[in-house]
């Protein structure tokens, strides 16, 4: 079961949380939807010599595909499941697709990546030793997927619909690691 990041503490005063909201994905893909629907739309009746529709009837069947083409991704995206990254002077703590939150102090990380793979934006922690990672509550469900890189095995997390975004958890992260560890955080 997972936790919300209000039932966690956070490990320091100057903690900033960024965390998954499917809402706001639906809306911003809803609306680049919509826009580009709208604009392609007469494009192609002009270019097809189509007689067109009324305006009403193409504004209908863009909110018509908007909706149910970002309904489909906001629900079915591996990215839909609650995720949240907290990072702060103490270390970077992370609950990813609806796992357990763990902590990682900044003297146990080893690197932060920051990818993409196709559409999505991924992050891995790497630490030190996996034997220094703290379960942030008592429970028995485990901590965010691991995976095995070229550094050693990483925490991933899917930040494609982190709010506010994956830019400031990046300049966040870019900060604490040339503060804590004298390293910038890689991007591939």
């Amino acid at each position: 079961m997972s936790f919300a990041p209000e039932e966690v503490q956070a490990p320091a005063r100057d903690a900033v949380l960024f965390r998954s909201s499917p809402a706001r994905t639906f809306l911003m893909l809803f609306a680049a939807l919509m826009v580009a629907y709208l604009v392609v739309s007469p494009v192609l009746a002009w270019l097809l010599r189509d007689a067109g529709d009324p305006w009403w009837v193409t504004t209908l069947q863009a909110v018509a595909v908007g909706a149910g083409a970002a309904g489909i991704y906001t629900v079915s995206a591996r990215a839909a499941l609650p995720t949240w990254v907290r990072v702060s002077e103490a270390g970077v703590e992370l609950a990813a697709q609806d796992s357990d939150p763990v902590l990682v102090e900044w003297k146990d990380v080893a690197a932060v990546v920051i990818r993409r793979a196709g559409l999505r934006t991924i992050l891995e922690v790497v630490p030190g030793d996996l034997d220094t990672v703290h379960q942030v509550q008592d429970t028995a469900d485990g901590g965010p997927a691991l995976t095995d890189t070229a550094r050693g095995p990483a925490f991933t997390a899917d930040l494609t619909q982190l709010w506010p975004s994956s830019r400031a958890l990046r300049r966040e992260l870019d900060h604490w690691m040339l503060v804590k560890k004298n390293q910038p955080v890689r991007r591939f």
